[in-house]
């Protein structure tokens, strides 16, 4: 089938067009820049505007077999401003809307509609166990997620069906989250981040990929999943786990005021505080992950 990425030319969208080539698909990733799509003989790049409208790339998503919406601007790119705050919000929020507009509009529309959303949906949440159906939380991150899947609610139809997901903490050596935490563990003063109770919900970027190929092709699958490992960890329990692979002690902690000072709100929101959340839908419609311990995920990353 023909599928349409937006958002593909990232950490997770560019792993994601190669899988789905490979296994055949023919893959469309909506660009600003357009131009082709770099190494994928089975892929190519449409520039697109992420404005809230539709507009002459609207066209792909008319026949398309699934579209798969991964834009927004980064969460951890920046310190979070007011304006850089307003910015991640906006950016998923219009890119959303004009795939909307742009599915609503095709005479024939893709059958599914698969939009990104992370477990910030639900907020900090100390130590309970979080599934799907734990409402959401009120900090920045979880009201961006909020009007974020808002949107991504406009596209079911007869013709098609919604997929979220909320996607935890990706593990790959080249992107996301684990080459930011590296650096100390190579010098030996690695460890947990404040207090590291806080639990991390993480994922292998293969399991990630795998599940977003899964829900593509499975009739079953609707609404919110979480694309989490069924055993998240607390952060010390992952520094351990992470000095252990790099065969590195993790015993130096980084203090939570520290972080702050740096980071500002950001700190909190992406390091401080986390989600114990389990892929409970995932399970139930029998999906197997690869890497289910967060020792045998980091073991892969450093062989």
């Amino acid at each position: 089938m023909k599928i349409v990425i937006a958002g593909g030319s990232g950490f997770l969208g560019r792993p994601l067009a190669a899988a789905l080539a490979v296994d055949g698909h023919e893959v469309v990733t909506l660009s600003r820049g357009g131009g082709p799509a770099r190494g994928q003989t089975r892929s190519r790049a449409v520039t697109w505007n992420p404005d809230g409208n539709s507009g002459p790339w609207a066209s792909e998503l008319d026949g398309a077999g699934a579209v798969v919406n991964l834009a927004g601007e980064s969460i951890a790119g920046k310190r979070w401003s007011d304006t850089q705050k307003q910015r991640i919000l906006d950016s998923r929020v219009a890119a959303t809307r004009s795939l909307v507009a742009a599915s609503q509009a095709a005479k024939h529309p893709p059958p599914v509609f698969v939009s990104g959303s992370a477990v910030g949906y639900y907020g900090p949440r100390g130590d309970e166990k979080i599934s799907e159906d734990t409402p959401p939380g009120s900090d920045f991150l979880a009201n961006v997620c909020v009007q974020w899947e808002a949107e991504a609610k406009r596209a079911p139809s007869a013709a098609t069906r919604l997929v979220c997901l909320r996607t935890g903490l990706v593990l790959e050596r080249d992107g996301g989250a684990l080459p930011q935490m590296l650096p100390p563990f190579r010098f030996g003063v690695g460890g947990p981040v404040g207090s590291g109770r806080q639990y991390w919900p993480w994922i292998h970027r293969a399991d990630w990929i795998g599940l977003v190929q899964w829900a593509i092709r499975t009739p079953t699958v609707s609404g919110a999943i979480n694309l989490t490992a069924p055993n998240p960890v607390t952060n010390a329990e992952f520094a351990k786990a992470l000095g252990r692979a790099m065969h590195r002690p993790a015993f130096m902690p980084a203090p939570a005021f520290a972080l702050k000072l740096m980071l500002g709100e950001m700190a909190e929101g992406l390091l401080l505080s986390g989600q114990r959340a389990v892929p409970e839908r995932p399970e139930q419609l029998g999906f197997t992950f690869r890497y289910s311990r967060v020792d045998d995920a980091l073991a892969a990353l450093f062989p």
